[in-house]
């Protein structure tokens, strides 16, 4: 007996993906099998780490990295190349670690497990190069624990790159000593939180930390840390190869962002998948990549990133898929794969649906996160069902203003708030629609004073 498996799917044929257009993909095969280290070798892998650890200083790939603009793919899109610059190093100061975000669990979200699938060693070269400019003895890959397929794929990858000698002392004959482990979490949404990652690595409950100290000054087990998504790494290889001004080329006058950019469409579109695009790619060519929406509906609204983002109307669809622009817009690009929503579909279901998601996985560190998603989820069910009192749909704009930025103790809540938000503003009548019962407020007259 057969069993079927998903797996992220690449909707371009190796004819398409060349090495100077295509640098996260170019290597992967058809067929979608792991490419190997033999193989990976022959298309020019571990090249970039040969060169640097020999030839360049950490500085020269912390400057090549900030010139190239190579900004975080795990969603905030800070520079990576800020970041590495960040770490505290130098005479005294002791080496720390590298930890890779693989925990990905953001709805609507599938492009890391790609990577991870089918090219392993990529990572891991990008993880050497990022663990040399930050002076790190020792990397850790913290995996979602449902990426079963990816895990196995992982750790043959690092057996392989310790066998040849990639990984450990010495690397490429350079003295540069480096090693990685593959840590699986339990499957929780706040791990994606860099500081609750680093809690859950220690063993410690998931709960995010104060900063300052950031990570790069205190981290894992107090010693300088950095911690970066899946995709950032995978950029650094050819980076370094190429040079900042390639990488840069690739975007070309789209965007101010450098590079490529792994898309992808979910929902009721005729071709789900992921596409290796040049970053401020706008939305609109994605969707018609995708073979536009399923039995000729209209679209109603879509989500640029993931389901911690806010809702876009399909006049955005033009728009250069990048941080600046879609940030301008009133959204976040997140993770860059589009949840499409179409004429049929409900908001209202949509929105309450992932609120559940994001209640059930607050750490409940803080008080607004902890209790005020929960209440938020309450009003949506009755709304839905056509319960929902008079006041209801005030209430939801008061509790997304008091999840936003600078309210609670990490973004998980102000993540849950952008999606509601955005629904409020566009599609408020399908709210208003749910409110068919007197205010909580309406009550009898108080009792007078002097009958108590």
């Amino acid at each position: 007996m057969s069993v079927t498996r998903y797996h992220s799917q690449l909707r371009q044929s190796a004819a398409e993906r060349r090495a100077e257009t295509h640098p996260l993909t170019w290597r992967l095969r058809d067929d979608g099998a792991r490419i190997g280290l033999d193989e990976y070798v022959d298309k020019d892998g571990y090249a970039a780490v040969r060169e640097v650890l020999n030839r360049q200083s950490p500085d020269d790939v912390i400057a090549t990295m900030k010139e190239a603009n190579v900004r975080g793919r795990g969603g905030a899109g800070f520079s990576a190349g800020m970041k590495w610059s960040l770490t505290m190093k130098g005479p005294g100061i002791p080496r720390g670690y590298l930890v890779c975000n693989a925990d990905e669990m953001e709805p609507g979200t599938f492009k890391d497990r790609l990577l991870l699938e089918q090219q392993p060693h990529l990572l891991i070269e990008g993880m050497i190069l990022g663990a040399y400019a930050n002076h790190s003895r020792y990397g850790y890959i913290f995996l979602r624990g449902e990426y079963v397929e990816a895990a196995r794929a992982v750790q043959q990858a690092l057996d392989e790159a310790r066998g040849a000698g990639w990984l450990g002392d010495d690397i490429a004959g350079s003295g540069f000593d480096f090693d990685i482990a593959l840590h699986t979490g339990a499957g929780r949404y706040i791990c994606g939180e860099e500081t609750a990652l680093i809690s859950s690595l220690e063993g410690k409950r998931a709960n995010p930390r104060a900063k300052p100290p950031f990570p790069g000054q205190s981290g894992a087990w107090g010693k300088p840390t950095v911690v970066n998504n899946v995709e950032t790494f995978c950029n650094a290889p050819a980076v370094m190869a190429h040079g900042a001004k390639w990488y840069q080329d690739l975007s070309g006058e789209l965007s101010n962002d450098g590079g490529t950019k792994l898309f992808g469409v979910s929902g009721k579109v005729e071709r789900t998948g992921l596409w290796e695009l040049p970053i401020g790619t706008p939305g609109r060519e994605l969707l018609e990549r995708a073979g536009g929406l399923r039995d000729g509906k209209a679209l109603k609204t879509w989500l640029p990133g993931g389901g911690s983002t806010g809702f876009l109307l399909p006049e955005h669809l033009d728009s250069a898929l990048d941080f600046d622009t879609i940030g301008k817009l009133g959204s976040r690009l997140g993770t860059g794969l589009l949840t499409v929503v179409n004429e049929d579909q409900s908001v209202l279901s949509l929105v309450r649906n992932l609120e559940q998601f994001f209640a059930r996985e607050s750490c409940g560190w803080c008080t607004p996160c902890r209790d005020g998603l929960p209440w938020t989820v309450k009003l949506l069910q009755a709304l839905e069902r056509g319960e929902g009192e008079r006041g209801d749909v005030e209430l939801l704009d008061k509790l997304a203003d008091d999840l936003g930025p600078g309210k609670t103790f990490c973004a998980h809540a102000p993540g849950a708030a952008m999606p509601l938000a955005s629904a409020l503003q566009y599609f408020r009548d399908e709210f208003e629609r749910g409110v068919t019962h007197p205010p909580r407020t309406a009550h009898a007259d108080p009792i007078p004073v002097g009958q108590i």
